[in-house]
């Protein structure tokens, strides 16, 4: 009989490097970026609002440390590896060991890699987002006993510049098309007929579903060279009809046998499409392509089109986000699957700033979008300087040529300060995962785009830990402030 227990147990502890035990008596360097950033980061914090997550008394196996949770998230993202291959990783290589915090290595699986699935379950936007404004609280820290290097410390007032923007973080679906759900759809309900059906195998006729003929019409259409708008409408209503039929058969069949012969995803896939049905039967009728909550993957019903107008992609499919850049380090202030004005973000995301520092920034570094009556009147009251041109016509006259070349000179350096949270969007979709989420579930995804951020943190950290002169000087000779800093 199974006994009821603690389902989650404080396993916070920090190994020493030199006390971690290494086969053939070896011993980690101080100065590897494994080192480091396990010894940067907050686990108090996240050992703490992770064990929230529990119950006090549950049946089955204790979870797994915080750290290892965590860490294995920042393990993936950082190498971006998938989960198989994270957890290869990860035995093979003493010093993530040390970063998940163990006493000593094992080259035995550490967990099943179906585990991060659940990881990423357990930390939501909120908490990745706190854990990095610690971070950030730490860097300053560090960044403020440097003399050279005065950071936001000191003085009274506003205080350092904030970069302001949004983008947009793909998921991971096929460019969908009306027909290409449509056929998804229909074969899927196919196989929902096949399952309903193995019950009454014998005892009843199977219902027609003219499978043969529909994926016939499909693939004549898809095969086409030259596609009129005539020739796609009545494609669609071929489609429309056939998907029709199956709903129509699939609702007989749940009232002769128990809705629990399928199984959860077909029941869950079956909810998607009839609400997909009513849509795509909606917009045939009107003839519209536009409706509210477009349903544009089956197996991911979160995810919207979110119109961008840029030059690659007018159209993108996945999470938008609105972001805060402050001395390269990037916080998500907004994550939603739907579109909105990023605009109407920048008052809260001006006041995070005076949430996570103390004091309103010196200034505010924008595009047009965020250049409303309302946001400029809010930077006036509070001292604010918005970037970009005044409201209303350019000025004919100026009070002397010296005034009209400084404000040249000063746009064109809001300008060039602005790049680098521009920069980040990049290096996040570029080096990291940004560019296709591969998560599945809206709230797996919002972890991913969580940890990335506090992974691009840490590369802040380490690039203010290792000084320049470690670019010429050979690896056995530690910077200094990596020396200092180990040592604290």
């Amino acid at each position: 009989m199974q006994t009821k227990h603690k389902l989650y147990r404080n396993k916070y502890s920090q190994p020493e490097f030199e006390e971690f035990d290494l086969p053939f008596e070896g011993k980690l360097r101080s100065d590897n970026r494994w080192v480091i950033m396990a010894k940067f980061m907050p686990w108090e914090e996240v050992e703490q609002k992770y064990s929230t997550k529990f119950a006090d008394c549950m049946i089955g196996a204790p979870a797994k440390s915080a750290r290892v949770a965590l860490g294995a998230l920042m393990i993936k993202e950082r190498l971006k590896t998938t989960d198989e291959e994270t957890v290869e990783q990860i035995k093979e290589n003493p010093y993530l060991q040390f970063f998940l915090g163990y006493q000593r290595f094992s080259d035995k699986e550490p967990f099943d890699p179906s585990m991060m699935v659940h990881f990423r379950k357990r930390f939501t936007l909120d908490d990745l987002v706190k854990f990095q404004e610690e971070l950030k609280r730490r860097l300053a820290a560090m960044e403020k006993k440097d003399p050279e290097d005065k950071g936001h410390g000191g003085g009274g007032g506003n205080q350092g510049k904030l970069l302001v923007d949004a983008t947009v973080t793909p998921a991971d679906i096929r460019f969908p098309t009306d027909m290409s759900l449509l056929n998804e759809a229909r074969e899927k309900t196919e196989a929902i007929i096949d399952t309903l059906h193995a019950p009454l195998k014998g005892k009843q006729e199977k219902v027609r579903t003219h499978r043969e003929k529909a994926r016939k019409d499909y693939l004549e259409f898809t095969k086409a060279k030259k596609k009129s708008r005539r020739v796609i409408r009545r494609a669609i209503g071929k489609q429309l009809r056939y998907l029709r039929r199956n709903l129509r058969n699939i609702k007989e069949l749940s009232g002769k046998v128990s809705p629990w012969t399928m199984s959860r995803k077909q029941y869950k896939s079956l909810l998607v499409i009839q609400e997909l049905y009513r849509q795509q039967e909606l917009m045939y009728r009107v003839k519209t392509h536009r409706i509210e909550d477009r349903i544009v993957s089956i197996s991911q019903p979160h995810v919207r089109p979110i119109v961008r107008g840029k030059a690659g992609a007018e159209v993108e499919f996945g999470a938008k986000i609105s972001v805060s850049c402050v001395d390269g380090m990037c916080f998500v202030d907004r994550l939603s699957w739907d579109a909105y004005n990023e605009g109407q973000d920048l008052i809260g995301q001006i006041e995070n700033y005076r949430r996570r520092f103390g004091f309103y920034p010196e200034s505010v570094h924008v595009d047009k979008i965020y250049r409303t009556r309302i946001n400029r009147e809010y930077c006036r009251v509070n001292s604010i300087r918005i970037t970009g041109p005044a409201l209303g016509r350019p000025k004919e006259k100026w009070e002397s040529d010296q005034a009209m070349r400084d404000e040249r000179r000063q746009r064109r350096k809001d300008e060039v300060d602005r790049i680098p949270i521009e920069g980040q969007f990049g290096v996040s979709k570029r080096k990291y995962s940004l560019d296709c989420v591969k998560a599945k579930l809206a709230n797996t995804s919002d972890a991913v785009i969580g940890v990335v951020m506090l992974v691009m943190g840490l590369e802040r950290l380490l690039r203010a830990l290792f000084c320049p002169l470690r670019l010429i000087v050979s690896m056995t000779f530690p910077c200094p402030k990596v020396v200092g800093f180990m040592a604290a």
